[in-house]
């Protein structure tokens, strides 16, 4: 159990890392959107939102695996 939250651990912060650092290059697009967006400082409310739905999602699987790693050491305990 200790292997499997460690491995959690570590892709979420590996993906983190590696969102981190894409973040940092310059995006040299320039169109109507992305101006409006950056204007009035909605790209951060942007990121926010994505941020939070990915976490809900990596939150939901994490739970579905504990659900269904119960459910296979039921399922080998009763044969």
């Amino acid at each position: 159990m200790i292997n499997k939250a460690f491995s959690y651990c570590l892709t979420l912060l590996l993906l983190l890392v590696s969102v981190l650092a894409n973040a940092q290059q310059q995006n040299t697009e320039s169109g109507p959107v992305n101006e409006f967006f950056r204007s009035n400082g909605k790209i951060y409310v942007i990121v926010g939102v994505l941020v939070i739905i990915f976490l809900g999602i990596i939150l939901f699987l994490i739970s579905i695996d504990r659900k269904i790693s119960r459910l296979e050491q039921r399922e080998k305990s009763n044969p």
